[in-house]
C-alpha cells in the first residue's frame, strides 16, 4: 500500500498532481485545485484513474529528486537491462493545463510501459476515448483530455484505458503531453514538451534566486518556498492549504477533510514568510486576495474561502471512493466554512498591519475595512467560538481566540499611534485591548499549574498557546509564558513532537479516534524555545522536524511517531510556512541576503 510520503508534487500554480514512487500520477484535479479529479487512485484504486509510466516489471523507482530550485521531478529506474529517467512537470499555462512526461534512456536498453486510465468526476465517470488528428481524446460531459504521444498508443478493453509499450536506449527521449480543455471548446494549441521543460526550468530557477535567505538549510527553505508557490492559485493570489482532500489524520480513521481552499488563519504567517524571504510581489497578491475575500459585512467574515474568494463550500461525501488506506469517508467541500472563529479577525488585522508596515503598495479603503472589523469585535469578542482548530464538538471560550482578539485591538491602536491622521476610536480600542488582556489572564490561566489553558475553566492545553509571546500578548520571559511552554511539552509531546491538543480523553473536537502530531505546532515550539533563550533545544527540534520530510523535501500536515509515517493532507502549506518561519527565526541573522 502507498504511504503519503511516497508522493511528490508537480503543478502549474493553478492545480497540482501527486506522482508516486512507482511512477504513477494518482491525483490530479483539472482545471483548478478544487475541480473534480480525473486521477483519483490516491483515494481509491486503479479503476478510479491514474497514469503510470515505468519499466515493464518494475515496482518502485531507484531514486527521485527535484531538479535544483525547480518543481521539475526526475524519477530514475534501474533494471537488469539498463536505466531510464522519467521527467514530470506541469508548465505554467498560457490557456490550458498540460501534464508533460518525458522518458529518457540513461544506460542500456529498457522497455517502458505507459498505462493511462482517465476517470472524470473523482473516478466515477469513464470517458469515451477516440482517435483524432493522430492523438487520443477522452470526453465525458464538460471534460475533454487530449493525449499526445510520440510512441504509438492503443486503447484496450471496455474500461477505455490507453496503453503504450516502447523501448528507449541511452540518449533517446520519448515525450507524452496530457492536455485538458472544456469539451465544448476547440482543442487548445499544442505545446512543445522539450521547450516547455527548458522554459519551466529557467522560470523556477529565476524565481528561487529571489530568495533573500542564504543561511543554514537553505535547500529546505527554498523547497518549502517553491511548494508554497506551487500551492498558489496564480489568477487570484490565494494559497490553498493543500492540493488534496481526505488524506487521513489517523490511519483508517474518519478525520478526513478537504483542504483545497484558502484559510484566513494562514494569512499572518504566509505574509511573514513571503515578505521575510524577499517575495514582495507574491505577498501583495496574497494581501489583495485577502482584501477581496473579506469585503462585506464583518459579521459574515468566514474562516476560509474558495480560490477566487467563493463563499459557498458545501461538504458532501463520495461513497464510491474507499479512501486512502481505507480511511473513509472521502469528503468534498468543508462544513467548517460556517463556523465562528474569532481568531481570524486578529489574523486579518495583523496581516493588514504587517502589509502596511512592510511598505506594500497602499490599497484604498483598507483602513476603513479595518475600522469596521474593530466595531464588530467590540461586542462579538464575548461570544464562544469553534476556535483555531475548527472543532465540531461545540463552541467554547478558547484562549487562543481571545488572544487574537487582543491582537486585533493592539494592531488597531498601534496603527493610530503611527498614523495620527487616520480616523479611529483610539481610547475605545485601547480599552477593549486592556479588557481582553485582563480577562484572558484571569479566566484562561491556571495559577496552580502555571499555564494558560485551552479554554476558560478547562484543564486541557493547546499548542496554539505557544503563540502568546510571538504575537506580543506577553513577553517571552514572563513566568506564565515559560510555564505554558513547559506544560504544553509535558502534556502534548510524543517522541519529541507536539499534538495540537489531547485526544486521549474527552475532547472538544467531537470526533472519534486520534490523530498524529501536528507539524506546525512543533515548529511553534521551536520558535517559543528560541524566543525564551533555549536556542540549542530549538535548533535540535528544528533539525528533527527537517528529518520528517520525505525524500523530495515535502511535509504533510501531521506525523505519526509510533508508525514513523506522515499523516494528513499533503503537502501542507501550514507545515512549510512553519519550516520557513522557524529557519528565519533561528538563523535569520546568518542568512540575511
Amino acid at each position: 500500500m502507498h504511504r503519503i510520503e511516497d508522493y511528490a508534487l508537480i503543478g502549474d500554480e493553478q492545480t497540482a498532481a501527486l506522482v508516486g514512487a512507482d511512477g504513477s500520477v494518482d491525483w490530479l484535479c483539472l482545471p483548478r485545485f478544487d475541480s473534480a479529479a480525473c486521477f483519483a487512485r490516491l483515494l481509491g484504486d486503479e479503476d478510479n484513474g491514474h497514469w503510470r509510466i515505468a519499466p515493464v516489471g518494475a515496482d518502485r523507482c531507484a531514486r527521485r529528486a527535484y531538479r535544483p530550485d525547480t518543481l521539475i521531478l526526475d524519477t530514475e529506474w534501474e533494471t537488469p537491462d539498463g536505466a531510464v529517467r522519467v521527467t514530470d512537470l506541469m508548465p505554467q499555462r498560457d490557456r490550458a493545463p498540460d501534464l508533460v512526461r518525458i522518458v529518457q534512456g540513461v544506460r542500456g536498453e529498457v522497455t517502458v510501459r505507459s498505462t493511462l486510465r482517465l476517470r472524470f468526476d473523482y473516478g466515477s465517470v469513464v470517458p469515451w476515448v477516440r482517435r483524432e488528428d493522430g492523438h487520443r481524446v477522452a470526453v465525458a460531459g464538460p471534460d475533454s483530455v487530449w493525449l499526445r504521444s510520440e510512441p504509438e498508443v492503443r486503447t484496450w478493453g471496455e474500461d477505455s484505458g490507453t496503453l503504450s509499450e516502447f523501448t528507449v536506449r541511452e540518449g533517446e527521449r520519448v515525450a507524452f503531453v496530457l492536455t485538458w480543455h472544456p469539451s465544448h471548446e476547440p482543442r487548445p494549441p499544442l505545446i512543445d514538451p522539450y521547450s516547455a521543460l527548458r522554459h519551466s526550468t529557467a522560470d523556477w530557477r529565476a524565481w528561487a534566486a529571489r530568495c533573500r535567505y542564504d543561511g543554514p538549510y537553505r535547500d529546505a527553505v527554498v523547497r518549502s518556498l517553491i511548494t508554497l508557490k506551487a500551492l498558489t492559485y496564480a489568477p487570484t493570489g490565494g494559497i490553498v492549504a493543500a492540493p488534496t482532500t481526505s488524506l487521513p489524520e489517523e490511519p483508517g480513521g474518519v478525520r478526513n477533510w478537504d483542504y483545497r481552499f484558502c484559510w484566513l488563519r494562514d494569512a499572518t504567517l504566509t505574509l511573514n514568510t513571503l515578505l521575510a524571504a524577499g517575495y514582495q510581489e507574491e505577498a501583495e497578491a496574497w494581501r489583495n486576495w485577502l482584501l477581496r475575500a473579506v469585503a462585506g459585512d464583518p459579521a459574515d467574515l468566514q474562516i476560509m474561502y474558495g480560490l477566487a474568494g467563493e463563499r459557498r463550500l458545501p461538504e458532501f461525501e463520495l461513497p464510491w471512493l474507499s479512501g486512502f488506506g481505507g480511511a473513509a469517508p472521502v469528503r468534498i467541500g468543508n462544513a467548517a466554512v460556517d463556523q465562528l472563529q474569532l481568531d481570524v479577525y486578529g489574523e486579518v488585522m495583523d496581516s493588514l498591519d504587517l502589509a502596511r508596515r512592510s511598505g506594500l503598495s497602499p490599497q484604498p479603503d483598507v483602513w476603513a475595512l479595518q475600522t469596521v472589523l474593530m466595531d464588530y469585535l467590540r461586542t462579538a469578542w464575548r461570544q464562544p467560538d469553534e476556535g483555531l482548530w475548527e472543532v465540531r464538538g461545540g463552541r467554547r471560550h478558547f484562549v487562543h481566540s481571545k488572544v487574537m482578539v487582543w491582537v486585533a485591538a493592539d494592531r488597531a491602536v498601534r496603527t493610530l499611534r503611527e498614523h495620527p491622521d487616520f480616523d479611529g476610536d483610539l481610547d475605545g480600542w485601547r480599552a477593549l485591548r486592556d479588557e481582553v488582556h485582563r480577562e484572558v489572564c484571569e479566566k484562561g490561566y491556571d495559577p496552580e499549574r502555571n499555564t494558560f489553558t485551552q479554554f476558560y475553566g478547562s484543564r486541557e492545553l493547546d499548542a496554539a498557546l505557544l503563540l502568546i509571546p510571538r504575537v506580543g500578548f506577553l513577553p517571552p520571559d514572563d513566568p506564565r509564558v515559560l510555564g505554558t511552554i513547559d506544560a504544553v511539552r509535558a502534556e502534548l509531546e510524543q517522541n519529541g513532537f507536539l499534538h495540537r491538543y489531547s485526544t486521549d480523553r474527552a475532547t472538544v473536537d467531537g470526533l472519534p479516534g486520534t490523530e498524529g502530531t501536528f507539524l506546525v505546532c512543533s515548529f511553534w515550539l521551536a520558535d517559543a524555545l528560541h524566543m525564551t533563550g533555549r536556542k540549542k533545544e530549538a535548533r535540535e527540534l528544528f533539525e528533527r522536524l527537517l528529518g520528517l520530510a520525505n525524500d523530495v523535501g515535502l511535509l504533510a500536515e501531521e506525523y505519526d511517531p509510533a508508525g514513523g509515517r506522515l499523516l494528513g493532507n499533503f503537502p501542507q502549506a501550514f507545515s512549510h510556512i512553519g519550516l520557513v518561519n522557524t529557519a528565519l527565526a533561528l538563523f535569520g541573522d546568518e542568512g540575511a541576503g
